[in-house]
């Protein structure tokens, strides 16, 4: 019988045979780093300085007061303010309605806003601190950091390759590090109210990667939490909706998953957002609504005659361009920064214009870069896909968001952009095998450059923030063109103004808020806020006649303006009082304290100064007229009665007056004295 051959053994170690024209290269592996660099492929560590960085970023930002649109969803909102007693009321109405209090105001811009989770956040740190907006600033600059952390395990997690350890870690750290450090979030972050840009972005991460991470590790029972995470990014903001496009991207490129596991891995994504559609469909209605005919909630008005009409579709086309090219600008060079890009910052803009062009060149550059790269699934074609689906709901294409732009809405697409930026610096530095620490250098180098430069402009950029005074007097350098921040600038300054000792700096406050308020109704000739303001400065200024003038301009765009229509006859009131005690002329007090008794008869002040200028004047029959209507709309006042005396008895009716007088020092004993 015949002896079986023995096995081939199995080779123990690699051919030292070159390799033939027919094999294929074997993958490229990297030279781990050592010493000083070892930390370049320490992910905890650099997770945690990513997240250190962010939080330190903003520390500076811990003193500050609350800003801009906090009003709306903090100090001014009747839900909030309650504590958690308010939760029930948040989930139940719009965004806005706790602040405006009526249903109609609360759907000011098209479609309407559901965003409750913050809301409920401020709610129970109202419950929890009170009036505390060191809290709402911590919480944002740890809630910050933790974006950045989950985003760096995200991207470790799709680039990280046993081939090519470094350059995964790399692209990791570097992409995590430039988001943390950009300066175009400080709105999002040094703004309290903007926390639901960064919960969005935080929740919509954290659902991708524990998707991606369930999927690698076939842990199927991960799919619960991610569809909670992203249910909780939707209830922080509508625009975390674009990860139902994002999630089976990433599936698409860096697995090798088929299209049925992509699209099970999808579903939880889908049900959250099934979810959040119906629950806000049953707040707020469904449909985006038709677009307001205001400038300031819609930018895409423009005046003819003495009516504001749309824009043409190609200025409507041109204008949404040029801001698709700012948006790449502000990413790449972010200076200036300024919180308000209201009309006319962006003007009215038309397919002459060069720079509609190059954003437009751009952008089909960057579309076809992408399509190119999409079926040889090139990494860089996920970034720029990244960020275009995430701008795409905040561009004003899909729908009107109310504004030109704004570099809050950059926060989500600006991780595209991170991820691209250090795929670039990927390649261009990981092109040949590290084989030294001294080819370390320049990798790093560059990115603390980078990161340096972005941090110091994030951190000088953060005492804008500090409360609404610094904010619109320091943004107003840089968006001068825009209605809005006139008006808040004016209306600002005007506030502080009431409170300020010196005269002469009073009086200088209040003429460059004049100056602010008649700019911005130059831009918005219909901008009744503004008159309202100018209003108030000059009736601060004891400039009636225009004071009044102004309250007038505001009551014809909208006759039923309550505060223009209130301050009208206060001003009137104070005109009468103005020109009868300090200028001594009776005809023109009286002229005016009837026009405030024709606005609101029932104002006792005003009853009151007519009274006495008709007592003075000699008219003494008017004089009781006024003065009795004063005892009836204020009986318990022991100086209505006391005047009404006085005047029966200069009208010769002693007996009748001193019965009056008796009735006032019944009330009040020392009445005698104070009157």
């Amino acid at each position: 019988m015949a002896k079986p051959k023995p096995k081939k053994r199995i080779a123990q170690r690699a051919s030292t045979t070159p390799m033939s024209k027919s094999t294929a290269p074997a993958p490229r592996v990297e030279a781990l780093p050592s010493g000083g660099f070892r930390w370049a492929t320490h992910a905890r560590l650099q997770a945690w300085l990513v997240f250190a960085l962010g939080c330190l970023l903003y520390a500076n930002t811990l003193g500050h007061d609350y800003t801009q649109d906090d009003a709306i969803v903090i100090t001014d909102n009747m839900f909030t303010t309650k504590g958690v007693a308010g939760i029930p009321g948040i989930l139940q109405y719009d965004t806005f309605y706790g602040f405006f209090k009526e249903a109609g105001k609360a759907n000011l811009v098209a479609g309407g806003r559901y965003r409750p989770l913050t809301l409920i956040l401020f709610s129970i740190e109202y419950q929890l601190f009170g009036d505390n907006p060191f809290i709402g600033h911590l919480i944002n600059a740890l809630l910050y950091g933790l974006t950045g952390f989950v985003l760096y395990w995200l991207l470790l997690q799709l680039f990280k390759r046993k081939e090519n350890p470094v350059e995964g870690h790399f692209v990791a750290f570097a992409a995590g590090v430039l988001f943390i450090t950009h300066p175009i979030h400080t709105e999002a972050v040094a703004n309290i109210k903007g926390r639901d840009e960064i919960v969005a972005a935080l929740g919509s991460l954290a659902a991708l990667h524990f998707s991606i991470k369930g999927f690698l590790q076939q842990k199927n029972r991960l799919n619960i939490l991610v569809g909670i995470l992203f249910f909780l990014a939707l209830l922080s903001k509508e625009n975390a909706i674009t990860f139902l496009a994002i999630a089976p991207l990433t599936y698409y490129f860096f697995t090798k998953a088929t299209f049925r596991q992509i699209l099970l891995q999808t579903l939880p994504f889908v049900i959250a957002a099934i979810v959040f559609i119906a629950l806000r469909t049953s707040v707020i209605g469904l449909g985006s609504g038709e677009p307001p005919v205001e400038l300031m909630n819609n930018p895409f008005l423009k005046l003819q005659g003495n009516q504001y009409v749309p824009f043409s579709a190609t200025e409507r086309a041109a204008t949404v361009l040029f801001t698709l090219g700012k948006y790449v600008q502000l990413l790449v060079f972010p200076h200036p920064l300024t919180h308000d890009y209201y009309p006319r910052q962006v003007d009215i803009m038309n397919f002459g214009d060069w720079q509609v062009w190059a954003s437009l060149a751009l952008y089909l550059a960057m579309i076809g870069y992408a399509m190119v790269g999409f079926r040889k699934k090139d990494p860089m074609s996920y970034g720029i896909l990244f960020f275009l689906i995430c701008l795409s709901i905040v561009s004003n294409i899909v729908f009107p968001v109310g504004t030109n732009l704004a570099e809050r809405l950059l926060f989500l697409p600006s991780v595209g952009f991170c991820v691209v930026v250090a795929i670039l610096l990927q390649r261009l530095f990981f092109s040949k095998k590290l084989t030294n620490e001294k080819q370390w250098y320049p990798i790093f180098g560059v990115l603390l450059l980078l990161s340096v430069l972005f941090s110091v402009k994030t951190i000088t950029r953060n005492p804008a923030w500090r409360n609404n005074y610094t904010l619109f007097t320091t943004d107003i350098r840089t968006s001068p063109n825009s209605a809005k921040l006139r008006n808040a600038v004016g209306g600002e300054l005007v506030t502080q103004s009431v409170n300020e000792k010196d005269e002469q700096r009073r009086v200088a406050m209040l003429q460059e808020a004049a100056g602010h308020l008649r700019e911005a109704v130059k831009i918005h000739p219909t901008y009744k806020n503004a008159y309202l303001l100018l209003g108030n400065c000059y009736n601060y200024l004891q400039q009636y006649d225009p004071a009044i003038e102004y309250y007038q301009k505001a009551l014809a765009l909208d006759p039923n303006y309550q505060d223009a229509f209130n301050n009208l006859a206060i001003t009137y009131q104070q005109a009468g009082r103005y020109h009868g005690e300090q200028r001594k002329d009776l005809l023109k007090a009286l002229t005016y304290l009837r026009q405030a008794y024709q606005i609101k008869p029932d104002d006792y002040e005003t009853v009151r100064l007519l009274g006495v200028a008709y007592g003075i004047s000699g008219r003494t029959q008017e004089a009781i007229e006024f003065f009795t209507k004063g005892t009836q709309l204020q009986p318990d006042n022991a100086g209505a009665w006391y005047d009404l005396g006085s005047a029966y008895h200069n009208a010769g009716n002693p007996e009748k007056g001193k019965e009056y007088i008796d009735k006032a020092q019944s009330m009040d004993t020392n009445i005698r004295l104070k009157r």
